[in-house]
């Protein structure tokens, strides 16, 4: 007897083959039976598909919810949308594996990615540990990428040096571990520090460990402005030179000097495939970006850590060499482009007594109060202690419909959920996919776009038993209607409820239910087999691994 039954539906399987009208039964949270309408009995409970679709749960392929997850277990901006797996560990900078020293470094450097939370317990150290504790209680599955930047600050520190030959080979072990832990990959944030203090060589090293491990490599490249191109092969060149798969992450082409661009990078991508190599890549279907005020300074200005920075920045010479950098060379945390103050735009801040900036430019707030914009820049990072969060609205549309027609091409949010007026790519990715760029300007088909956010990305993970509706699959799903699902997330009042998601299911368990969440967690970690390879929700001790 089954659990559910969803009857009578049109379901887009996550193949991106043609849609049916079928039935679906769950039982302890498997997809037991596919059949066509009507001909399947029911047992529990029963669903009518109506004017409903019926797909396989969204897997948000670049998510900062390390934290989020653990402070807000019912992650309601996001299961909202769909998403039943999200891929952490994003941008070469998260929070395991760490000691004291390293950990209360990243509790700051990363607090805009993710807060700063006092009351959380972050006892964990190792990669195992951190999948141990998401264990306890999650409402969607979570994959983790080992973070490179998180590496480098744990064995060299936050210094702007190469690495030893003693270093990198302490690296490869902590990835190795991390690796056999679970972790599905690594990534790399390579305008953030420590991480961009790695050359070349360096990470074609790790990329070898990644390699072997048969996991894959998500980079944030080098530079999506100035230099993008030249960026982007560099990280194709690792996966000709070592053999590992690369996964682009957030593969955009921003800025005045890459209007137009987008298919000289999709000719790089499509010459890389035809020649054996392993390229994949994620989009947010938005124009502006998001990260945090702190990561428009030049790499130098960041050496030594957030301390050496907050000093930096009360040194006139330090000063006045950080503000050519910005404004007449072209900082390489901001893509070796000058900054445009008109595009940067407050998000959220940690300090109370600047919330009035909050949804302001920096030329804005220059303006307002008669002082420079890099002054602005200055003062802000200080008095914030360098947790601003800010959307740079850098992009272009046509690169944007561009690189997602691509058939290596995955959805990932790359949102940010702290801040009051985050990006609103954190609250409407997926709807604003089925939405706007399926239904109103059809951009993609309907089993397109459901393929380039399930089955396709459960292909790049591993994930043997989700990412489709087939018998044996455990049961993540959604049901939305295909005539009203959009995203209602704007910049101004960006945390918004989705239309349209109806109802939302991990491992056969209601995660939300006519629109409402339930509060059950029902999420779980997806580890991947060192054996194996395969990548799924039981525990390496459950395998007897550990």
């Amino acid at each position: 007897m089954s659990d559910l039954l969803i009857r009578d539906i049109d379901v887009v399987d996550g193949t991106g083959r043609n849609r049916f009208r079928g039935d679906v039964t769950v039982t302890d949270g498997v997809i037991t039976a596919i059949g066509g309408s009507g001909t399947l009995p029911g047992g529990g409970r029963v669903i009518e598909g109506e004017n409903l679709v019926l797909a396989p749960g969204f897997i948000d392929m670049h998510a900062h919810s390390d934290l989020h997850l653990l402070t807000e277990p019912g992650h309601f901006p996001k299961i909202s949308q769909g998403v039943t797996t999200e891929v952490i560990g994003q941008d070469g900078l998260s929070y395991a594996p760490v000691d004291e020293a390293a950990l209360a470094v990243l509790r700051r450097q990363i607090a805009g990615w993710n807060g700063n939370p006092v009351d959380l317990d972050f006892s964990w150290r190792t990669v195992g540990e951190y999948l141990d504790r998401l264990d306890a209680g999650i409402t969607p599955n979570a994959a983790y990428l080992v973070p490179q930047g998180t590496l480098r600050l744990l064995v060299v520190g936050s210094e702007r040096r190469a690495a030893t030959r003693a270093e990198i080979d302490r690296m490869c072990a902590l990835l190795a571990q991390g690796l056999a832990e679970g972790a599905v990959g690594m990534s790399s944030g390579l305008t953030y520090t420590p991480g961009m203090y790695a050359a070349t060589g360096e990470l074609a090293t790790l990329c070898e460990v990644v390699a072997a491990a048969g996991g894959f490599y998500a980079p944030h490249t080098r530079s999506y402005g100035a230099g993008a191109l030249d960026a982007y092969a560099e990280m194709i060149g690792l996966a000709r030179s070592t053999g590992c798969a690369v996964h682009l992450t957030h593969a955009t082409m921003n800025f005045a000097e890459n209007r137009g661009r987008a298919p000289e990078l999709l000719a790089m991508i499509d010459a890389a495939l035809a020649q054996g190599c392993d390229i994949s890549l994620d989009t947010y279907p938005y124009l502006p970006g998001s990260t945090t005020l702190a990561a428009m300074l030049p790499s130098w200005a960041y050496s030594g850590g957030p301390d050496a920075v907050l000093a930096r920045l009360d040194d006139p010479a330090e000063r006045e060499r950080i503000t050519a950098d910005v404004t007449v060379h072209g900082s390489d945390g901001c893509h070796g482009v000058t900054i445009d103050w008109e595009t940067i735009q407050i998000a959220g801040v940690a300090n109370a007594e600047l919330s009035s900036y909050t949804g302001c430019t920096i030329a804005e707030i220059g303006e307002r109060e008669g002082v420079a914009p890099v002054e602005v820049f200055f003062d802000l990072l200080r008095r914030d202690e360098l947790a601003t969060t800010i959307l740079q609205h850098v992009g272009h549309e046509e690169n944007v419909r561009a690189i997602m027609r691509h058939s290596r091409h995955m959805g990932g949010s790359d949102g940010l959920l702290v801040g009051e007026r985050p990006h609103p790519r954190a609250w409407g990715t997926f709807p604003r996919y089925l939405g706007r760029y399926t239904r109103e300007l059809g951009v993609l088909g309907l089993e397109d776009c459901v393929h380039h956010l399930t089955g396709r990305p459960a292909q790049r993970l591993g994930l043997r038993d989700r990412g489709l509706i087939r018998t044996g699959h455990a049961a993540d799903l959604v049901l939305f209607d295909p005539e009203t699902v959009c995203d209602t997330a704007t910049f101004e009042h960006p945390k918004q409820q989705a239309q349209g998601i109806v109802h939302v299911l991990v491992n056969g368990v209601f995660a939300i239910d006519t629109g409402a969440p339930t509060g059950v967690l029902a999420g779980r970690a997806l580890r991947r087999d060192p054996v194996s390879g395969g990548v799924s929700a039981v525990s390496h001790e459950q395998k007897g691994v550990r």
